[in-house]
């Protein structure tokens, strides 16, 4: 039992900025000589309280780097909330996943190398734009191989965005680069305007029409995927290959598990469009995976009524296994004031590619 306060402090950044507690008790001074953590470990930091310092019985703190320019962020480089905690002796463990970069919330020198191409879709006879995205010292590991994640909507992934914002992608992989996770090659593929419906549903329907989404995912397997592999340095095989995207563009990524579990083993699906497809929980219930298969699926709450419900419906068809077949491992992340929009899908990015590819990621 601590004698006094104790902070212990674990954070997946690794550098060589100092580690200070601020709060209440030292007027929000971010860089106190008096404040600065003692270093035990890689990552890990402790601070006891002098049993002579007067505390308030109420404890706000916040940790920082040497100055409010280098302050604590969420996993996904937002700002957070004041800690809290007793000032009676006690142990308490904390947990920072990112930190603010000289103001930013990222480090720049950390942001992928983005290459533009356009693709020809024999499957669809059309054209469609397709970026890479290549992690920032990929140049400087030259026998280093990679997984990749295909990523749907691409007009709404990079930069600012098309039409309803972006998830900020390049951004959030810097964030990932600063706790090494960064190592996995992006690619997305632009959707087809008003073709959208029809490429990202795999039945026909009063809404979508014809579908085609059989056709667009054969096009990311037999013409995009063989190209990405045989340029880049990737890891081919369907564990290290991964398809992801939101609303209809999730709905394919299902499907893009479902028919071709072969190539795609790792599925990022955010806010699926579940409703225009019934009969995908029959798909999924009948379903055999050839390899072991990791599914992160998240949905907001104040999306609509059924988002949850039919998420956890799906999740149910699909670990059921009725007919056996290789483990999947299905993660399901509920915000209770999520919405259906971009801002949300950029915030839950970086925790599902550190689950996907990692194994892990931090709250």
């Amino acid at each position: 039992m601590a004698s006094q306060l104790r902070l212990e402090l674990y954070t997946p950044v690794i550098d060589d900025r100092p580690v200070f507690v601020s709060g209440n008790f030292c007027d929000w001074q971010p860089n106190a000589p008096a404040f600065q953590m003692q270093f035990t470990g890689p990552g890990q930091y402790t601070f006891t309280f002098p049993s002579d310092l007067s505390l308030p019985d109420s404890i706000e703190y916040k940790y920082t780097k040497g100055g409010w320019d280098h302050v604590e962020l969420s996993s996904s480089g937002e700002g957070t909330s004041n800690r809290v905690t007793t000032s009676k002796a006690h142990a308490e463990p904390d947990i920072v996943p990112h930190w603010r970069w000289f103001g930013q919330p990222f480090n720049t020198e950390f942001l992928p190398k983005v290459v533009d191409e356009e693709f020809h879709l024999p499957q669809l006879d059309t054209n469609r734009r397709v970026n890479v995205l290549l992690p920032h010292d990929y140049e400087t590991q030259p026998d280093k191989r990679y997984p990749v994640l295909y990523l749907n909507d691409g007009q709404n992934l990079i930069g600012e965005g098309t039409g309803y914002g972006s998830w900020h992608v390049e951004q959030k992989m810097a964030i990932l680069a600063s706790r090494k996770r960064h190592e996995v090659i992006l690619v997305t593929i632009d959707h087809g305007e008003e073709q959208r419906i029809q490429e990202y549903t795999v039945e026909k329907t009063r809404l979508a029409g014809r579908a085609r989404g059989r056709e667009y995912l054969t096009f990311i397997r037999d013409t995009l995927k063989p190209v990405i592999d045989a340029k880049i340095r990737t890891r081919p095989e369907a564990e290290c290959t991964g398809i992801g995207g939101s609303s209809l563009g999730g709905l394919i990524s299902i499907y893009g598990g479902l028919m071709h579990p072969d190539v795609f083993g790792r599925l990022m699906v955010f806010s699926p469009s579940l409703w225009i497809s019934p009969k995908i929980y029959f798909d999924a219930i009948r379903f055999k995976a050839p390899v072991p298969m990791r599914v992160f699926a998240y949905g907001g709450q104040a999306e609509s009524k059924y988002m949850v419900s039919n998420l956890e419906r799906f999740k149910e068809s699909l670990v059921k296994q009725q007919y056996g077949g290789s483990p999947i491992d299905v993660y399901v992340s509920i915000y209770p004031e999520g919405t259906h929009e971009e801002a949300h899908w950029s915030r839950e990015f970086p925790r599902a590619l550190e689950w996907l590819f990692y194994g892990e990621h931090v709250v």
